[in-house]
């Protein structure tokens, strides 16, 4: 399990490592929430280095997806092995949560507006 932040402008990106589930989740969702109210707009989760994710993680993601929007900004994820996609997929959210292969390509639609 591991957490690395990294600034791009207005947007806090988010590298987690290891497992997103019961037991780590509140974790992650702390350690976000302290590094957002910095003064973040935008949130890019990437989970290249993510192996694991059950509904506690959907559960942390909506969560930072309904801060960033309370906050005028927007939450993208990036790097999420066919696996995680799966989980993301049937969880539903990809209708409001976008979906990108790489942190640059997030952040140059987080900019456009999509």
């Amino acid at each position: 399990m591991g957490i690395k932040f990294v600034e791009k402008n207005d947007t806090l990106i988010v590298k987690i490592k290891g497992e997103l589930d019961h037991h780590t989740s509140d974790l992650f969702k702390d350690a976000i929430n302290t590094e957002y109210q910095k003064g973040f707009k935008n949130i890019i989760l990437d989970f290249e280095k993510l192996n694991f994710m059950d509904s506690s993680g959907i559960g942390m993601i909506l969560g930072r997806y309904k801060m960033a929007k309370d906050n005028d900004g927007k939450l993208a994820i990036v790097g999420a092995n066919s696996q995680l996609l799966k989980v993301i997929e049937l969880s539903g959210i990809l209708r409001i949560i976008n979906c990108y292969d790489t942190i640059e390509e997030a952040i140059k639609n987080m900019q456009r507006g999509i």
